[in-house]
């Protein structure tokens, strides 16, 4: 008799990331990710105390992969704007992580949202380095730098229109350029 394989806690994690890249949160449930994984619920309330569990999880494993863009982005030369495209890219390659992690409905203030970003902090960083302007200004400068690129990023996400990388990216450094340019000027 073959030994009986036993499932990790990964293996479900993963199986799950696998279902949301082309579905929603929504479609993710017990049987589904059993079916998928060839074997009962049982591995998966044996690995995660209930569904909301498995979907924190299977959230924070999304994250980390945005997360993995943003640090990717800023490793670029100009890292204020690689972050800004690595954003967009993460949107392009995993458009439903996307929608899942910043298309849902919240109470959050747009200021208090870049700040719950693990990444905002680095992101204000990077772009006072780029713009040479003061924590305040640039914490200013970036909220309206973050409602152009999520816009973009969203019509990325939701194929709403067909735009080139080539073009997403002269769009982002002549847009922020403008504003830099218009803000300088006073």
């Amino acid at each position: 008799m073959p030994p009986i394989r036993k499932v990790q806690r990964e293996d479900i994690i993963n199986i799950s990331l696998e279902i949301l890249k082309n579905e929603s949160m929504d479609s993710l449930n017990a049987r589904r990710i059993a079916s998928e994984l060839n074997c009962s619920v049982q591995p998966i309330f044996y690995n995660f105390e209930n569904m909301d569990d498995l979907k924190t999880a299977v959230f924070e494993a999304m994250y980390n992969k945005y997360l993995e863009y943003m640090n990717k982005g800023s490793k670029e030369e100009n890292a204020y704007k690689g972050m800004g495209l690595a954003y967009i890219r993460f949107a392009k390659d995993y458009p439903n992580y996307f929608k899942t992690i910043f298309m849902n409905k919240t109470d959050l203030t747009p200021d208090v949202f870049i700040d719950n970003d693990d990444m905002g902090n680095n992101i204000i960083k990077y772009g006072m380095e780029f713009t040479g302007f003061d924590y305040e200004t640039q914490k200013d400068f970036h909220l309206k730098v973050w409602i152009f690129t999520h816009g973009l990023a969203t019509l990325v996400a939701t194929k709403t229109v067909k735009i080139s990388d080539e073009e997403v990216e002269k769009l982002l450094k002549e847009t922020v350029m403008e504003m830099v340019t218009g803000i300088k000027r006073g």
